[in-house]
Formats: structure tokens, C-alpha cells, sequence
């Protein structure tokens, strides 16, 4: 069997902390253990006694009640914690997949569960998020797709990488769709709390009872550097989730394991502190496009520090960015790597004056790239 390699993370890892500015993250610039600490009313030295044995393989029992408060109906039983949320969606994928031979995914997407399907065997069908729609999907198409043999659909809400919120309409007709199929219904929130309206997107958890939801701490937690993650699932998949999840890597470490508790109890001021820098940056990026005329097209995000933008001429967007990256040091995403050529992933998580210091210096190279 052919392997489909992660072209978005083996882009990032190679280069995100070789370049001047990162422009390629779609999270916010990244809280310290101290600043975590502090606005958890935590003495900085209390984590110092944390004893560094393994900890519990599927998250200490404070960390998944903490979680399970997200998601009404849930208890910890109902989470297993991970080492970010790719574990998560690896195993989770892992699990279902097995036996899997149709797979719907909501796209353009991160590429991670698209890809898994492709080494697993199983035959992808997209539901294409569509421009001219404010980025919504046709419900005719989710009725197309979303067939008596599908096994398992995917959707990342809110999107990623064009920032958009799943609607209602697109929403309930997903639903009623995988429960006539009796389809798995995979869904990833990563990017929930990082809403700049201040209003957390509802939770797909209890959408119907073959619901399975992952999200982590690396977005709108601006926590990448712990590598926690969670799933929460029905009793019956958890286990053999829990049963892969022992393959994988047994169990995060228990410095993170404790800050992630203060992290999730605390959630609530550390989404304002995302949300303050995503409405602080934001008019910064808008204005900058805007000064592009017509060569830039874009819709606003509602969610993340990412926009999806589609330019008029010039090289491809893989070219266009290791221009970029080698002529100005700066990293971008390219469209491609979502299936969607032509179009860019600009990240605005940066603090404000390296946000700045990157459009600066951007203006004249893409002026000369797109003539």
C-alpha cells in the first residue's frame, strides 16, 4: 500500500523554527508556565514537587473531570487524554478505520484524518466548503454524500483553514445523515474558544449517540508546548481507543498533566486572552489585504488566527512560499496543501509588532510576485 505523507506538518517542522517569522501557525503566540501559573493563582515552585514517574496513561482523574464540565452529559469516564490532539485523531482514526471502507470529510480541512483514511485503505469522499457560500457546504451535497454505506463522518468545527463556523442548516442535515447511515460521526474542536465574537461555538458532543469529539490545548489554549489532547467518546469505542493508546505512547508526561488541569479550569480567561489577541491583530491583517486591492480576496474569519485568502496571479502557492520563505525568512501555508491551489493560510497569533514587522516586509514581495 502507497503512503500519503502529512505535506502540511512536514512543511511546518521543517522550517517554523528556522525562519525569521512564523506566519504558518493557527494558534495565538503561546502562554509561559509562569504567565499559565500566575493566572492560575498557582505559586510558581508548586510544580517543582511534581513527581516525574508516569503518570496516568489516560489523563490524571482531575484532568478528564476538568474536560468532561465541557460537554454536557459527559463524565471522565466518557475522556481519554493524549499527547495533543493528533494522537487523538490517530487513534480515534485507528479505531474506526479498522473496518471502515467510506469516509466523508468536510474539506478544505487539516489534512491529518484525510490522509490517515488514504494509508488505511479507505476511500475518501470530500463535502466541499464552497467560497461563494460564506465557506458553507450545499446541504444537497451532504445529502449526496453522506450514503447508506458511509462509515464515518469528518468535520473540523469551527474550520480549518478558512476560520468559518459551521452553520445550523449544514450542521442538523449532517446529523440526521449519519444517524439514517449509522455512520460515526468524527468531529474536531480544536479551534473552539478562539471565537473572536466571545461566543464559544457549541459542542457537536451529544449530537447523536455514535459522536466522537477531540480537541487539545494547542489553539485557542495557546498551550502547544504541553502536547495534551482528548477525546470523548461513547463507553464502548473508549476502550479501544485506550486499547491503542497503549501502542502509541502510553501516557503524557505529569508536568503537563498538572498545568493542563489549571489550564481547562481556568479556560474561560485564557480563551479571553486568545480572543484579545485575535481582535488586537486582526484589523492589522484585514488592512494589509485590503491594501492589495483587488489581487486579494478573503472572508473574515470567525474563529482562529488564521484566514484563508485567494490571490490573483503570480507562481503557484507552493512556489510562491518557499519564495517567501527564502527570500524574506517568513513562513506561510500554502493552499496546496489543502487541496486548494491558489489560495494561502496566513496566521495572525503573532505578537503585534512581529505581525507587523512580517506585513512590512511581505508588501514588496508579494507586490513583485503578483505583479
Amino acid at each position: 500500500m502507497s503512503f500519503a505523507p502529512f505535506a502540511l506538518e512536514r512543511w511546518q517542522s521543517t522550517w517554523e523554527h528556522r525562519v525569521r517569522i512564523n506566519l504558518s501557525e493557527s494558534g495565538v503566540h503561546a502562554l509561559s508556565a509562569a504567565e499559565l501559573l500566575e493566572l492560575a493563582g498557582d505559586a510558581p515552585d508548586a510544580l517543582l514537587g511534581v513527581p516525574l514517574g508516569y503518570g496516568q496513561s489516560d489523563g490524571s482523574d482531575a484532568l478528564r473531570a476538568e474536560i468532561a464540565r465541557q460537554y454536557p452529559g459527559a463524565t471522565a469516564d466518557d475522556v481519554t487524554v493524549t499527547v495533543g490532539s493528533a494522537e487523538a485523531n490517530f487513534s480515534t482514526c485507528w479505531t474506526l478505520f479498522r473496518s471502515a471502507r467510506r469516509v466523508v470529510v468536510l474539506a478544505p480541512t487539516y489534512m491529518q484524518i484525510w490522509g490517515l483514511a488514504e494509508n488505511f485503505g479507505v476511500t475518501v469522499v470530500p463535502v466541499w466548503l464552497q467560497p461563494d457560500r460564506d465557506w458553507q457546504p450545499a446541504v444537497d451535497d451532504i445529502v449526496r454524500a453522506i450514503t447508506p454505506d458511509t462509515d464515518v463522518v469528518v468535520v473540523t468545527d469551527p474550520n480549518n483553514p478558512t476560520g468559518r463556523i459551521l452553520g445550523d442548516m449544514p450542521r442538523e442535515a449532517i446529523i440526521v445523515r449519519c444517524r439514517a447511515a449509522n455512520a460515526w460521526l468524527l468531529v474536531d474542536e480544536v479551534y473552539r474558544g478562539a471565537e473572536r465574537s466571545g461566543n464559544t461555538t457549541a459542542t457537536w458532543w451529544g449530537a447523536w449517540e455514535r459522536t466522537v469529539v477531540v480537541n487539545g490545548l494547542s489553539k485557542a489554549y495557546g498551550l502547544p508546548g504541553l502536547r495534551i489532547g482528548w477525546v470523548v467518546s461513547p463507553p464502548a469505542l473508549r476502550l479501544q481507543l485506550l486499547e491503542r493508546h497503549d501502542y502509541t505512547v502510553i501516557g503524557a508526561g505529569p508536568l503537563a498533566d498538572h498545568l493542563a488541569v489549571r489550564a481547562v479550569r481556568h479556560r474561560e480567561r485564557i480563551f479571553a486572552r486568545t480572543r484579545g489577541i485575535l481582535n488586537t491583530n486582526w484589523p492589522v491583517l484585514e488592512h494589509w489585504l485590503r491594501s492589495f486591492g483587488p489581487r486579494f480576496t478573503w472572508r473574515p474569519p470567525d474563529c482562529g488566527a488564521i484566514c484563508f485568502v485567494r490571490y490573483e496571479g503570480g507562481p503557484s502557492s507552493l512556489d510562491l512560499v518557499e519564495r517567501i520563505r527564502a527570500e524574506q525568512n517568513i513562513l506561510l501555508v500554502p493552499g496546496d496543501h489543502f487541496e486548494m491551489p491558489g489560495w494561502l493560510r496566513l496566521g495572525f497569533g503573532n505578537r503585534r509588532e512581529q505581525l507587523e514587522e512580517a506585513l512590512e516586509a511581505l508588501t514588496p514581495a508579494f507586490r513583485a510576485l503578483l505583479g
